[in-house]
C-alpha cells in the first residue's frame, strides 16, 4: 500500500515539511523542525494533519473530534476491526 503524506506548515514560523500520514492512528502532536513549537490539533480538529496539514488525515483513522479528544485522555474507543467477507 502507498504511504500517505501532507504537507504540515507550522503557524509560528511558515516553516512546511512534508510528512507520512498514518492510516491508523490520528497524531496529535507534532514538533516543528525549525521552531521547535509543539503543535496540537485545533479546536474541533481531530489531529494535527487536519488543522495544519495540506491534505486531511484519512477517513479510515477513526478521528473525530470527541473521540480524539477522549483518546487524549485515554478514554478513546478501539479501533474497529476490519470486517471479514
Amino acid at each position: 500500500m502507498a504511504a500517505l503524506f501532507s504537507t504540515i506548515t507550522c503557524p509560528e514560523c511558515g516553516t512546511a515539511k512534508r510528512e507520512p500520514m498514518p492510516e491508523n492512528a490520528c497524531v496529535w502532536f507534532y514538533r516543528c523542525t525549525n521552531c521547535d513549537v509543539t503543535l496540537r490539533p485545533k479546536p474541533g480538529d481531530c489531529c494535527v494533519f487536519c488543522s495544519y496539514g495540506d491534505t486531511p488525515c484519512p477517513p479510515q483513522t477513526n478521528c473525530s473530534p470527541s473521540n480524539a479528544a477522549r483518546s487524549m485522555m485515554g478514554q478513546a474507543d478501539p479501533l474497529p476491526s476490519p470486517e471479514h467477507s
